[in-house]
């Protein structure tokens, strides 16, 4: 486990990452989400944290498409703390011609023997993903050292208080218990439990209806990293 680290004394701001960045969000989610449990599941014990990288520019690819679709927590000199993928209401799954087009990508992040793993991973998701109109995380995770000290929340809370003002729900899977409380501070509740095939790990999915802006309170900090995410969103 790393070292708790300071946060920047000049502080940092919300804003969404530039194309030039990709490369430092994927390494930053790729920290993030070293110890996931789906992550864990997926990927060997060698070189995993390449791996997750790998996946996760692949997932940017994915999401670029989508106005608004990357935000970041960064400092004033462009160091990021934070990072979350979204996808909009009727954008979270890809046409199967974009999937198509994506599977040798997915081949090289996950390799010919994990493609199948990742495919279940996804398989399962798609099965309970609720077709009412919404917002979607696929992923978000804070820098090492860094959660618990409101980076999560300062990352989230932009966008949840567009979704407020705008009506509009937003739901995530959850692959951290420990993460489950710092959700549902930010207004999400579980809807029941994804179990992976071959005794992989569960994942919870949950939803949040829109609030009153003055009726929500932000939780303080996120876990390292947390699926509100797909493999292949």
């Amino acid at each position: 486990m790393s070292a708790p680290s300071a946060l920047p004394a000049a502080g940092y701001g919300i804003r969404f990452a530039r194309p030039a960045e990709s490369g430092a969000v994927a390494a930053l989610l790729a920290r993030a989400f070293a110890d996931d449990p789906v992550m864990t599941w997926m990927f060997p014990a060698a070189d995993r944290e390449r791996g997750i990288a790998r996946y996760f520019r692949l997932a940017q690819r994915q999401q670029r498409p989508r106005a608004g679709a990357v935000r970041v927590a960064a400092t004033a000199d462009g160091r990021l703390l934070g990072a979350a993928l979204w996808s909009g209401p009727g954008c979270w799954k890809p046409s199967a011609a974009a999937e198509l087009v994506a599977m040798p990508r997915y081949a090289y992040v996950f390799g010919f023997r994990g493609l199948p793993r990742a495919g279940e991973v996804q398989n399962a998701m798609h099965e309970v993903h609720p077709p009412t109109p919404h917002w979607y995380l696929p992923s978000v995770g804070t820098d090492r050292g860094l959660q618990g000290m409101g980076v999560g929340s300062a990352l989230l809370g932009q966008q949840l208080a567009d979704c407020d003002r705008l009506g509009h729900p937003v739901y995530l899977e959850s692959s951290n218990v420990s993460n489950i409380p710092f959700y549902e501070k930010l207004g999400f509740r579980i809807t029941g439990e994804i179990r992976l095939p071959e005794g992989g790990p569960t994942l919870w999915p949950m939803w949040r209806d829109p609030e009153p802006a003055d009726g929500r309170t932000l939780g303080q900090g996120a876990a390292r990293g947390s699926s509100a995410r797909g493999p292949m969103p």
